[in-house]
């Protein structure tokens, strides 16, 4: 018997028990569709993720924080002192004491005077209390505290910039329709004006350009303003504030070389971490974000897994009965010539076979499912996030899946094609 005809007699004989077949097929359908879902969910995020980075992060910014004493994070918080903490715990600013993990003046000046930083700015909270254009209402809005960290999903307009120094605004298009504007283009070179409230509660009114109109992404939503409106409104805000408060800042953003490499960048970050702060790309910081992704998928796999781990005992089972059932007919095979390596590729075949209709019927299927998912998502609940394909199927990982799947029915195939090749053509054509 020739290879192809040991395949062809393993097709046939897959559907001697089309029942028994069938529910051995469907086991292994539900893990490889799970599977499949699963991988396109990780690849479609993990892709998402990624060209965020690439076309909307921004390559030049640092996240800068300070870093406090290590063995708070290994031992649990040390215990509070009273007398220790105005001396240890607590630095001089302007003449009031600030914890320290709170960046002041000083390690502002500290980061700036670093090997590689261009410029370095305090990282703040505004809150304006609405927008308005061309009197056509006030309305609440805002502000999307990430604009330094990234470039705006631009539908219109440009970037922000500081070369100007002027008050800069990037709307985004769901602000357009209340504010006025009849499109996103109308909206750009518009004056818009924030009001914000002082310290003491008193309002101003402060007017910005708007250079661009931005879409919904995963990197915030919100009004966009560039770092000297920031400024211009953290000056009103703390306007009339005594001066023992707010001193200091949680966390700043750096500056460096666009086209620095990465080693020039690792070697910004080790001398910042050697100083005492920590300072994270955007990447960094969507790295972690990916991780707890992957974890989560890699949790929802091992479901799938086990499933596959059960279907493998369902062709051990479908397989061993039709060894018994057909132990004649191996007799008869073995007493005509056929070898035991025939008789065990022969039985080998058929698990591999009925593996690779599970699984590439679970994988059509998901694609199927899949595909219609994503659509349905991409234009209601997930509408903002433009360019967003939650289930993203690789063709790779795809034929990954089936792979493997026909990898564990060959495994699980070998227990039954053992027993039929070491039949005893004697014993077995006299079984009854």
């Amino acid at each position: 018997m020739s290879p192809l005809d040991v395949v062809a007699t393993a097709v046939f004989n897959t559907f001697r028990s089309k029942l028994r077949t069938t529910l051995t097929i469907l086991a292994i359908f539900i893990g490889a569709f799970t599977l499949t879902l699963t991988s396109a969910v990780g690849t479609g995020v993990s892709s998402y993720l990624d060209n965020q980075v690439a076309g909307f992060g921004a390559t030049d910014v640092l996240l800068i924080t300070k870093v406090t004493d290590e063995s708070a994070v290994d031992d649990g918080p040390a215990k509070y002192e009273a007398d220790e903490a105005t001396v240890d715990s607590l630095i001089p600013q302007d003449g009031v004491a600030v914890p320290s993990g709170v960046l002041t003046a000083q390690d502002l000046a500290a980061i700036a005077d670093t090997d590689g930083i261009s410029d370095v700015n305090a990282l703040v909270t505004v809150l304006p209390s609405y927008v308005e254009y061309n009197g056509n209402g006030k309305f609440e809005l805002s502000i999307n505290a990430n604009s330094a960290l990234n470039r705006a999903d631009l539908a219109v307009g440009d970037q922000l910039t500081e070369v100007d120094q002027h008050n800069q605004v990037q709307l985004p298009s769901s602000y357009l329709e209340n504010l006025g504007f009849a499109n996103a283009k109308s909206a750009v070179g518009k004056t818009i004006t924030l009001g914000i409230n002082d310290y003491l509660g008193e309002l101003h009114e402060l007017e910005g350009t708007v250079v661009g109109v931005q879409n919904e992404s995963l990197l915030g939503s919100g009004v966009r303003i560039n770092q000297t409106f920031t400024d211009a409104l953290y000056a009103v805000q703390k306007s009339g504030r005594p001066a023992a408060t707010g001193v200091g800042y949680y966390s700043a953003t750096a500056h460096f070389d666009r086209n620095a490499s990465e080693e020039q960048v690792d070697r910004i970050q080790t001398n910042l971490n050697k100083q005492g702060y920590s300072a994270l790309t955007v990447a960094d910081q969507l790295g972690t974000i990916q991780t707890v992704i992957g974890g989560i998928i890699g949790v929802l796999n091992a479901f799938a897994v086990i499933a596959l781990i059960a279907a493998a005992f369902g062709i051990i089972n479908t397989l061993l009965m039709s060894v018994q059932e057909r132990t004649r007919e191996i007799g008869l095979m073995k007493a005509m010539g056929m070898s035991g390596g025939r008789v065990y590729a022969l039985f080998s075949t058929e698990a591999v076979f009925i593996g690779f209709l599970g699984s590439a019927l679970g994988a059509l299927v998901a694609f199927g499912v899949g595909s219609v998912v994503s659509a349905v998502l991409s234009t209601t609940l997930l509408v903002d996030l433009e360019g967003l394909q939650v289930l993203q199927f690789a063709p790779t990982t795809v034929g990954s899946i089936i792979l493997v799947v026909m990898l564990i029915a060959f495994f699980a195939g070998t227990i039954p094609a053992r027993r039929a090749a070491r039949q005893n053509p004697i014993d077995a054509l006299r079984y009854e």
